[in-house]
Order: C-alpha cells, then sequence, then structure tokens
C-alpha cells in the first residue's frame, strides 16, 4: 500500500528502505498499541495479559507481513487479540477498539507536521541562508522523512477504514449491521482479503488511496497553520 522500490537506483533504494524500515515499525507498532490499549479501557484486558499492551514492535509485528508492507503494496501486523465478551457494550466497543488503530496513525501523521512546519517557518525568515552544505543535505533527509512518515500513516489510516474483513472498517460494520448481515459477509473474509491484495499488488487502490491521502494531508496542513505560531 505504500508502493514498491526502485532497485534501479541503489543509493535511493538503501535510503528509502532505512525509512521505510523506521516508519513502519512506529507505524504498525503504534497501530496495534492503539488497539489494545482501547480495548483495555473498555474492559478487556486480553491483550495485556498476553503481553500486547506494549511498544514493543517485536510483540506486534509479523515478518513476513513486514517484508511485505517494506517491498510490496500491502502489509500486516499480528491482530492484537481481543474477546468481546469483556465489553460492557459488544457492538459498540469492538467499533471503537477497531477505529483505535487508525485513529492513532492520524494522530501521527498529524504530529510529525509541526517539525515540518518549524522547519519552513524557520527557512522563510532565513534561519538556513548560511548554513553548510551537510546542513541542507540533513535538512532535506529530515523533510523527506516526515513527509514519508506523514503520507505513510494516512494512508495506513485510509486503508484500514475501509468497511471490508479483515480490516478495521469491518469492525464498525458488526456495530451498525444485524448478526444475520455481518456474519454472511464475514464468510467470505478469506476471499475478500485475496482480493483487497490483489487490487493492492496490481495498483488499482493507488489513485484513490493518493487522492483520499492529499485531500486529508491538506486538511491537516491547513488545521496546523490555523495555529498562532504558524499562522
Amino acid at each position: 500500500m505504500f508502493g514498491s522500490i526502485d532497485f534501479n537506483n541503489l543509493g535511493l533504494s538503501i535510503l528509502e528502505i532505512a525509512t521505510r524500515l523506521i516508519i513502519v515499525i512506529i507505524a504498525l507498532t503504534v497501530h496495534e498499541y492503539a488497539h489494545g490499549w482501547v480495548a483495555w479501557k473498555l474492559g478487556d484486558s486480553t491483550a495485556k495479559s498476553s503481553g500486547r499492551l506494549s511498544l514493543n514492535p517485536l510483540r506486534h509485528l509479523d515478518p513476513i507481513g513486514f517484508l511485505c508492507m517494506l517491498f510490496f503494496r500491502f502489509g500486516w501486523a499480528r491482530p492484537v487479540p481481543i474477546d468481546t465478551r469483556n465489553f460492557k457494550k459488544p457492538r459498540r466497543d469492538m467499533a471503537l477498539t477497531g477505529l483505535a488503530g487508525p485513529v492513532a496513525n492520524l494522530i501521527l501523521a498529524f504530529v510529525i507536521l509541526i517539525p515540518y512546519e518549524i522547519i519552513y517557518s524557520l527557512a522563510e525568515a532565513g534561519v538556513f541562508n548560511n548554513i553548510s552544505a551537510f546542513g541542507v543535505n540533513l535538512i532535506s533527509v529530515v523533510i523527506s522523512f516526515v513527509a514519508s512518515f506523514h503520507f505513510m500513516n494516512i494512508t495506513l489510516a485510509l486503508f484500514n477504514f475501509f468497511p471490508v474483513p479483515p480490516l478495521d472498517g469491518s469492525r464498525v460494520l458488526y456495530a451498525v449491521l444485524p448478526d444475520k448481515y455481518y456474519f454472511g459477509v464475514m464468510k467470505y473474509e478469506r476471499y475478500i482479503s485475496l482480493g483487497i491484495m490483489a487490487l493492492l499488488l496490481f495498483g488499482v487502490l493507488d489513485r484513490p488511496l493518493m487522492w483520499l491521502s492529499n485531500a486529508v494531508s491538506n486538511g491537516m496542513i491547513w488545521l496546523i497553520e490555523c495555529l498562532p505560531f504558524f499562522g
């Protein structure tokens, strides 16, 4: 979902791999932690008792899913275990737990814009006019990392909002659909998953995801620029 790496330019690929490595680890870890944390707050301690209420990436990353996230157009982490029997309102609480992961990624995407806007404001003020070539390159690397972190978290969030199994948005369906229809859809979860992977692999979803990501990004930038320091 984050695009593929161009191995024709090895230098660029090494930098891109390193950047994606850091971003994917952070994005997936926070995403899964958010699921477990919200479930815990709503009464289900399954994730906590199984050691998944942790920011240790090794507790969450699936090796194959992680590599797919780096090199192909899709990937996944180990799902956080949740027992809906521990919820006071299973349908509502399952939906909130499902939404927690994508919302956490959107928060990350928003927060990372703050250093970007600070750098941009300092550049406009002429602070970087006389810095060395090394300083210019360092700032460029930081801006590139921030931009990638921002968009990859938005893309991960939007993709998981899709209301189809096994994505997080399907948990919202559980909250609003009658059992008859919900479990009717869930019978085809495996086929739906394969279909989604095929769409991602062949880039069918690239354009709509990019359009939506740009729209969300522009909205976040507008909000940041409304703050007194950046206005």
